[in-house]
């Protein structure tokens, strides 16, 4: 029979993070729903540094109409308009704050709403290549520093900036040339700045990521604290954790040298140009005479910017932190989501499945997991797959779901290419208990009735699958029944327990398709045979592959599937393969022959 055509996809690269200022247009994106308060902090901010420069420009007239010419009016006057433009300075600060610290935190959470979200549409594939610990770190630490970031360096920015301005224009209006001279260092200041920002956005996304780092070994000691306490790894562990804590530090270390000597070449700088501006006061060189209220202003004002002048300055090493933050938030959401293109809606598959010559190989592997592997899977009937550690089952499994998508070949669902389905009605088909139970940090109930949130489910639903599935024995001699919390990952339960109530999920979720991967694997003997009578009640007209290595599980399976090196070689029932005396048979005889052969005396006869 002549070969099908061969049906190939592919996926694509993401694309590369941009340059800066394209971080900083999509920090933007987030900041446009609370413009109006954004618009309402810079107004504040500006009119509390305004308010300074006022200060320095009333040192005039106070020295002028206060010491050297007394004005009675005015002397009336000063301490009632000091006293009031505190007491708006103090209202334009708290303003300020509050509103620029609702705008950061608003959109801290407006990204963190996307990194999750993300997360949950990535590919397997994706996850196959990062650690968890290191998204934690992204999702929390980088978007905190993106929050913290964004308010001081925000308020700084618009502060001293206004406060720069407002000096600037207080010692021009008394003297524009001893301003000039203080004006002509703000290139060598910009020049300076721009130097020290791409060594320290290197430096920030190192620490970064060095936080990530040791998130991802917490998280692994904390997760294998049996492992490490029953096989002495109590050190080993501490040194891991120790190495990436120091790394950590290390770059934060070097982030502040270069933030010190950056500070301190701009405070030198300016503090140059003060003592010049004094020189040619004080000896009259290319300065017309000043009274002394004009010079103490022109001083103080000298004097002043040297503090805004530094903050904006240090707020560079701040804005780089949260632009590496940022740019690390924004790689991850660039990464390319699971493809959805179909367009057929499926209700509820008569469960008819299908591999035509399906050739697969994981992201990043040089060799074929799959080759090219082909069969039919009627409707209601149950298929075994058996096979050494590696020889391929569990991915064959996966690719029905669509957790990968394969490279050549089709699967079709009842007739239809699965990657022609929608996602959402395709994984609405399959139930599927796996050999590593996955239970919430919430009740029993809510673990059960996981994946079947459109339904109307009452307790004694919930009940009955948990019967159906041998649970309710340890779940009525828990302190509130169903409804009792099971732990982190179920910690608190044995993993028989475990195990049943991911059997009483797949069960409540109703669907079409059965996914069995290693589902007894977790129990005992006495356990396995109330669960297999469940399931094997759960399985009638329903579609089901089962993947073990127990003989129970796949015996009385309608075709058992041989798979070696990711190939089908060899199918039929359990008496059929026997018969044979082939792989199936060495399989056998190699892990089942602790159990008893329900089979016929002539085969029995022959295997022994």
């Amino acid at each position: 029979m002549a070969k099908l055509a061969v049906v190939t996809r592919k996926t694509g690269p993401s694309k590369p993070q941009g340059s800066g200022w394209s971080v900083y247009k999509r920090l933007i994106k987030y900041v446009k729903p609370f413009l109006g308060v954004f618009l309402i902090a810079v107004f504040a901010n500006i009119v509390f540094s305004g308010i300074d420069s006022v200060f320095a420009y009333l040192l005039k007239p106070i020295l002028n109409k206060g010491f050297i010419k007394p004005d009675p009016v005015f002397l009336k006057w000063i301490p009632l308009i000091i006293v009031g433009l505190f007491v708006v300075r103090a209202m334009m600060n708290m303003i300020g704050s509050y509103c620029m610290s609702l705008v950061a935190r608003s959109v801290v959470m407006g990204l963190r709403r996307n990194i999750f979200d993300h997360f949950l549409r990535l590919p397997c594939s994706f996850y196959d290549h990062h650690s968890s610990g290191e998204l934690l770190s992204i999702l929390v630490y980088n978007a905190a520093q993106i929050s913290s970031s964004t308010t001081n360096a925000v308020i700084t920015i618009v502060q001293s900036g206004a406060l720069v301005i407002g000096l600037f224009i207080v010692m021009f209006t008394i003297s524009w040339q001893l301003s000039l001279v203080f004006l002509s260092i703000i290139p060598i200041i910009a020049l300076l700045v721009k130097l020290s920002s791409l060594r320290m956005r290197h430096m920030s996304k190192n620490a970064q990521d060095a936080m990530g780092s040791i998130t991802h070994v917490t998280e692994e000691a904390l997760e294998g604290y049996k492992v490490v306490r029953t096989f002495g790894g109590r050190e080993y562990e501490a040194k891991k954790f120790n190495k990436a804590t120091e790394g950590q530090i290390g770059w934060e270390l070097k982030l502040v040298i270069v933030g010190a000597i950056s500070d301190s070449s701009v405070q030198l700088i300016g503090v140059s140009a003060l003592a010049m501006m004094i020189f040619m006061a004080t000896n009259h060189i290319g300065v017309s005479h000043m009274s002394a209220g004009g010079f103490t202003a022109v001083v103080a004002s000298m004097m002043a910017l040297l503090k805004p002048m530094r903050n904006l300055t240090s707020v560079n090493s701040i804005i780089q932190r949260g632009l590496a933050g940022a740019e690390s938030i924004f790689m991850l959401i660039d990464e390319p989501v699971e493809k959805d293109n179909g367009k057929i809606e499926l209700d509820r598959a008569t469960g008819h499945i299908e591999y035509k010559h399906v050739t697969f190989r994981y992201s990043q592997s040089p060799h074929e997991i799959l080759h090219d592997i082909s069969f039919n899977v009627p409707a209601g009937k149950c298929y075994a797959l058996v096979g050494r550690s590696g020889s391929g089952k569990s991915t064959l499994v996966s690719l029905l779901p669509r957790f990968y998508d394969i490279e050549e070949g089709q699967l079709l669902i009842d007739g239809v290419d699965a990657f022609d389905i929608t996602l959402a009605d395709l994984r609405r088909q399959f139930a599927l208990v796996s050999q590593h139970v996955i239970l919430f940090n919430d009740t029993i109930a809510a673990n059960i009735t996981y994946g079947a949130h459109e339904q109307e489910l009452t307790d004694a639903d919930i009940i009955a699958a948990a019967q159906a599935a041998h649970a309710m024995e340890f779940i009525e001699k828990l302190p509130n029944g169903i409804h009792t919390r099971v732990g982190e990952n179920g910690v608190l339960l044995s993993g028989g327990q475990r195990q049943r109530l991911a059997i009483a999920r797949a069960i409540l979720k109703n669907a079409p398709i059965l996914i069995l991967d290693e589902a007894t694997s977790a129990l005992d003997t006495e356990s396995e045979r109330y669960i297999q009578a469940a399931l094997n009640e759960v399985m009638k007209n329903r579609t089901t592959l089962v993947i073990a290595h127990r003989l129970s599980t796949i015996e009385n399976a309608d075709c058992i599937l041989v798979m070696d090196q990711g190939r089908i070689i060899e199918q039929g029932t359990h008496q059929e393969l026997l018969a044979k005396r082939d792989h199936y048979y060495r399989l056998y005889t190699m892990h089942f022959e602790e159990q008893p052969i329900k089979n016929t005396p002539e085969t029995l006869a022959e295997v022994i």
